[in-house]
């Protein structure tokens, strides 16, 4: 069964933005792959909106890596921030594997700890905001 498109955009999302080094760990032995697109390195443009809902504006630049592999029958594809093209291959070479038959020993060994420690870490960057936030409040003057 292959999977739906908002099911694999979450785990591209999560394998983009995985630390390169923890995804290494986890994933230490790839599988022999074909390079469709070996990784390459480039910018993409990033817009922003004015109050989230206005007019687009562009951001700025940021630095990419790609790259597309085929396994078996599969082809995955990664995009992932910054130059680590060894992120990216990993990444990519993950997403055709999760579109095959290991789809739930990648998920289990894989995804599930890598969703346990994002959610941890925005755990702990909403607590530290958390503990910065200033609560105003209006006293009532005497005038009524």
């Amino acid at each position: 069964m292959s999977p739906t498109n908002e099911t694999r955009r979450g785990w591209m999302s999560l394998l983009a933005k995985a630390p390169p080094g923890r995804l290494a760990v986890l994933a230490p032995d790839l599988p022999a792959h074909d390079m469709l697109r070996a990784p390459e390195i480039g910018a993409i443009m990033l817009e922003g909106r004015i109050g989230g809902t206005g007019g687009r504006f562009n951001l700025g630049e940021m630095t990419v890596t790609r790259c597309s592999v085929r396994v078996g029958d599969a082809v995955g594809h990664a995009c992932v921030q910054g130059r680590d093209k060894d992120h990216a291959r990993r990444a990519a070479v993950l997403d055709a594997l999760l579109q095959g038959d290991e789809a739930a020993r990648i998920s289990a060994d894989i995804l599930t700890p890598l969703t346990a420690e994002a959610d941890a870490a925005r755990t702990a960057r909403a607590e530290k905001a958390a503990a910065t936030r200033v609560e105003f409040f209006t006293m009532m003057r005497g005038e009524d």
